[in-house]
């Protein structure tokens, strides 16, 4: 069987302060959702003749939302490590391992329900995007975030994110910390040390967008994402620019930067992640992000942004157990695909929901962790049974 298709959500917590960028992360998140429905199962197939365009849209376009989750995860990044240039982690391999207990806690128990949704839904579900049962390695793999770099089959839709989400954050802080140690190193005052570090991000994005990104045997690696999550990095730290004009031309440097990588090699991606990094310019310049009030309209996208991490984690077993459902007792019917599709939606949030509570907001643990882990090899030894 294949490995499952890739698509990818952003991770991360929301920051409270910025129910902007929790209401973008909400939207996004439903045409991540929408594009997996709209791809994966037979359900997928019966109502795409409902809307053809409409559905044919939303599987071919629907990913590249996760773009604008790449540059939202580095505008994060920059404002928790560096919010004015300079590294301000005293013990990054500490931080590394609490960044990595963060991510796989709620990945862990989404992990081990796709594992047993697949092995239930397998004698009645003959699709491709049904994992076959997994292997005692691949489970560790997938635990320790390295299944891609060891070519093991997804066991869920955006497992793959989650390993790049870590590798482009360790990068990043690697990236830092080089520069704080030739700070300390050769005696560089901080003004210059915070130009070296901008210095540095741009130059690893300007790669990234140039070379890294157009080979796809990289795609795997930090090195392919780093542009677009970069670009957020440069956004965040040109907000702090005091100046007009020192702002208005970081702006179009950045402008620049992104239409002559696209000038090389046009990818919608990448122009995306260019257009989202500068509308996140612009409303950080004109304070947007942190609005006096939050509209009412905005706050169940706010809520749904912050919730974002466990409901894209956790919708896929969902959307694998209601099309077993469906094709099982109407198959090849258009409106009961489109009622399963509304129900997966509805199911999924609320599975999002208790996910988000009960796991992703409890503060990680090396106990909880390891807890979880032997969770997903029991659940593994007991499908492959």
């Amino acid at each position: 069987m294949a490995a499952v298709p890739r698509v990818a959500m952003p991770i991360g917590s929301a920051d409270a302060r910025m129910p902007l960028l929790d209401a973008v992360k909400g939207v996004a998140c439903v045409l991540i959702v929408g594009h997996h429905l709209a791809r994966y199962g037979p359900m997928a197939d019966s109502a795409s003749a409902l809307a053809p365009s409409f559905f044919g849209w939303l599987a071919q376009h629907g990913r590249l939302a996760v773009q604008i989750f790449l540059v939202l995860a580095g505008f994060l990044a920059a404002s928790s490590l560096a919010p004015d240039g300079v590294l301000r982690v005293d013990r990054p391999m500490a931080r590394v391992a609490r960044r990595y207990g963060r991510l796989v806690m709620p990945y862990l128990v989404a992990l081990s329900c796709s594992v047993v949704v697949a092995a239930l839904v397998r004698p009645w579900l003959n699709d491709e995007a049904v994992p076959d049962a997994p292997v005692i390695a691949q489970l560790i793999a997938h635990a320790l975030l390295l299944q891609d770099l060891l070519g093991y089959d997804a066991l869920s839709t955006g497992v793959w994110y989650v390993a790049i989400d870590f590798q482009l954050f360790v990068l990043a802080l690697a990236a830092l910390g080089w520069v704080r140690w030739l700070e300390r190193r050769w005696k560089v005052n901080a003004a210059r040390a915070r130009w070296l570090a901008v210095a540095l991000v741009l130059g690893l994005v300007a790669a990234s967008l140039a070379v890294f990104n157009r080979d796809p045997a990289l795609d795997d690696t930090a090195l392919y994402f780093f542009g677009a999550y970069g670009l957020g990095m440069l956004v965040f730290w040109i907000g702090r620019a005091t100046r007009d004009s020192t702002w208005r031309l970081a702006a179009l440097t950045l402008a620049l930067l992104g239409a002559g990588a696209l000038a090389i090699d046009w990818r919608s991606r990448i122009a995306v992640a260019l257009v989202a990094a500068l509308a996140i310019a612009v409303a950080q310049r004109w304070q947007w992000l942190r609005p006096t009030g939050c509209p009412a309209l905005w706050q169940p996208l706010v809520q749904l942004g912050e919730m974002s991490y466990s409901l894209f984690l956790i919708h896929f077993p969902v959307i694998l157990l209601v099309n077993t459902v469906v094709q099982r007792w109407w198959p090849d019917q258009a409106w009961p695909a489109l009622w399963g599709m509304g129900f997966t939606v509805a199911l999924s949030l609320a599975a999002g929901l208790l996910l988000y509570r009960q796991v992703e907001m409890r503060a990680a643990s090396w106990k909880a962790v390891l807890t979880l882990f032997a969770g997903l090899l029991a659940c593994g030894a007991l499908s492959a049974a």
